[in-house]
């Protein structure tokens, strides 16, 4: 009867495995399975959903999204929200207002070609733009919060659509309330970003640096920072349509001083970042491959020889695989320089 009731109100498909739907190819069915491709659809479908008693996941491209082998007992909505437009213009910087289902590096790529500057670091990043603000992406110098002005969005708390400030989304490293303390509350809709009628300047993320210096470039455009940052990403991660993969699994680790300290009397060339006074960043990668775990197979997953943060599934079967494979790498890295990293990718 339940079944019947939804599926008489929209067009909804019924155990669909996450298999097909995320880049690591892994995880039990969804339940329900329903597109929205515009926000009252969303918010008919969340209405109808919370109606019916059923609990709801929004979902993008599922490249940041781990589902364990019991798959989600409700509805999962793939937001397919389409928009891009300028909604501000002020001479020097233009404001744009951008669907939460737009491909996120088809955004770039028309921002970049418009003369904007402030996101073309963040190029070749899989899913879509309403995913940037979850987990703050970021990369090569750049991350979403250092454009972001407000996201649109539907709450499911209080059945309204709101405004979400950049002060309202908490953005720290990798991490934003909508990952964290209103984990499944918002749905967004849209981001609105600020970027700026400017050309990049040096000095650029070391990794562009080097690629500039080698290819002898001294033209710094956007379209030269784009090609660098999808040149380099392209070397270092594994196309998720031949190897399944979530991109980077884990975080670069953010310690204190002293732990990071510690390890430098051992390993004097390990390499760090300021993040503030009392706190570096150091390169997970780094500290895997330290471990002597780059290129190993673990239950399936292979912690991928260009790039150690990224585990490829090759033959794991099951979430209880790759969770093994993880527990296995933060445990190893753990008893070698006595920090404990993190996984990235959302996981329900």
């Amino acid at each position: 009867m339940l079944q019947f009731a939804i599926l008489s109100i929209m067009n909804i498909k019924t155990n669909i495995p996450f298999s097909e739907l995320t880049t690591m190819k892994l995880g039990g069915p969804a339940k329900f399975l329903a597109e929205a491709t515009t926000v009252q659809e969303l918010v008919d479908l969340y209405r109808n959903a919370k109606r019916l008693g059923q609990r709801v996941l929004i979902i993008g491209g599922g490249s940041n999204l781990i589902v364990k082998d019991k798959g989600f007992d409700g509805l999962v909505i793939k937001n397919r929200i389409p928009g891009f437009s300028v909604i501000e213009d002020d001479g020097a910087s233009q404001t744009i207002k951008i669907g939460a289902g737009e491909d996120w590096d088809s955004v770039v790529a028309r921002s970049v070609d418009m003369g904007l500057s402030g996101i073309e670091a963040l190029s070749a990043i899989p899913g879509v733009s309403g995913a940037a603000p979850i987990q703050n992406i970021g990369a090569y110098g750049q991350e979403i919060a250092d454009t972001l002005v407000y996201v649109e969005a539907y709450d499911s708390q209080t059945d309204t659509l709101v405004k979400l400030s950049w002060e309202d989304c908490g953005f720290s490293y990798r991490h934003s309330i909508f990952r964290g303390s209103a984990q499944g509350r918002f749905a967004i809709t849209a981001i609105v970003l600020k970027l700026y009628k400017k050309s990049p300047t040096p000095p650029f993320y070391a990794a562009i640096e080097k690629y500039f210096e080698e290819l002898a470039i001294t033209d710094y455009t956007l379209a030269a920072v784009r090609n660098a940052v999808i040149t380099i990403r392209t070397n270092k991660l594994p196309d998720p349509v031949q190897h399944p993969n979530s991109g980077s699994f884990f975080k670069n680790i953010v310690v204190e001083k002293w732990q990071a300290n510690a390890i430098l009397e051992k390993y004097p060339d390990m390499p760090s970042y300021k993040m503030d006074g009392d706190h570096l960043k150091i390169p997970t990668g780094w500290l895997i491959e330290t471990a002597d775990l780059k290129g190993e197979l673990l239950h399936g997953m292979r912690i991928h020889t260009g790039n150690a943060l990224v585990l490829i599934n090759e033959s794991a079967t099951s979430y209880a695989d790759l969770a093994a494979a993880r527990d296995e790498i933060i445990s190893t890295v753990r008893d070698k320089f006595q920090v404990t990293i993190e996984q990235e990718p959302l996981e329900i």
